[in-house]
């Protein structure tokens, strides 16, 4: 079992009628698209969703899977998946593609690394994913607390299998080391999209940057995974992808996932385009051949989609690669 659970901290959601994003509001609005057949699903209704959903209720968790209203959330709780987002619920940064909520969080819960952790082990996780916001405001972008929380899991769950997936600690001296040191199973930094587009989707970031974080963490640790995301139907060309898909490989990075972007408001980015299934695949084969461990590449795929599964798929094509499957 993998659960992506979000912790909720302070008073939660903005009141009803508040705007979600004040910070977009000057935007001009783009409207969105209907969605194709290949994007749909089905309304949940399997009784463990239920079930999955007020064991949530029951320990006071509120998951980041309703907070981006992904469209995997009926399949991946009704297998009991639920991604544990640690550090609050609001993001120094302003992303054009993310839903969320962006201003100046909260100081750090001391307690919360304990708490995740208990979690962890009542639920019986085999493998957990744990992600964040970003956190400008910290020295250290919130290095330290991610490593409390990998090594409290640890504790409390030692047959549990740890993925991250973290910030870019942009100038955070240090900040990378501390993560790396806490020694999580899987390193997940997610470069999104194609450097041509950073100026209007991730403004905050910088591609050289994340692509060398991935890098480094192999260079400091390679024992440790290392994964990356792209979302397609920004704007980018397919030539831009491969390239990306190039400097992933040349960081080392072992599993590549690209999904299609859902526009969250009429306020975020909008869809350039729906990526057909079949482009999807074109994706995946082009990163198997240039040697990623594991891809994958669908209009339904997320970071932290099939983690449990995938971080299996993950030891066993590497065991295969050193010949010793």
């Amino acid at each position: 079992m993998a659960t992506r659970i979000e912790i909720r901290h302070g008073s939660g959601s903005p009141a009803a009628g508040a705007a979600r994003h004040p910070e977009k509001a000057h935007r001009p609005d783009n409207p969105i698209q209907r969605k194709p057949a290949w994007i749909r699903v089905k309304a949940p209704t399997h009784p463990v969703y239920a079930e999955t959903r007020d064991l949530m209720r029951a320990n006071k968790l509120v998951t980041v899977c309703e907070e981006a209203a992904c469209p995997n959330i009926g399949e991946c709780w009704s297998q009991r998946h639920a991604t544990m987002m640690i550090m609050g619920e609001i993001c120094t940064r302003a992303c054009a593609f993310c839903n969320v909520t962006t201003g100046l969080p909260a100081p750090l819960d001391a307690d919360e690394p304990n708490r995740v952790a208990d979690a962890v082990a009542k639920l019986g996780l085999r493998h957990v994913v744990i992600t964040s916001v970003d956190r400008d405001d910290l020295k250290d972008g919130g290095a330290e607390h991610f490593a409390r929380v990998i090594r409290a899991t640890r504790a409390a769950a030692p047959e549990t299998t740890i993925e991250i997936l973290t910030p870019d600690f942009l100038r955070k001296d240090g900040a990378l080391e501390v993560v790396v040191e806490a020694r999580p199973d899987v390193f997940n930094h997610n470069l999104e999209t194609v450097p041509r587009l950073y100026p209007t989707i991730r403004p905050g970031a910088r591609y050289f940057h994340s692509l060398r974080l991935l890098d480094e963490v192999k260079r400091l640790d390679p024992t440790i995974f290392t994964k990356s995301g792209l979302m397609a139907g920004l704007g980018e060309e397919k030539m831009e992808v491969q390239q990306v898909m190039d400097d992933l490989r040349s960081a080392d990075v072992d599993f590549l996932t690209i999904g299609q972007y859902l526009q969250p408001s009429v306020k975020h980015a909008a869809v350039a385009r729906f990526v057909e299934p079949a482009e999807f695949d074109e994706y995946a084969k082009t990163a198997r051949g240039k040697g990623f461990l594991l891809v994958s590449s669908t209009p339904l795929t997320r970071s932290s989609y099939h983690a449990d599964r995938d971080f299996a798929a993950l030891k066993a094509a590497r065991l295969e690669r050193l010949g010793q499957g």
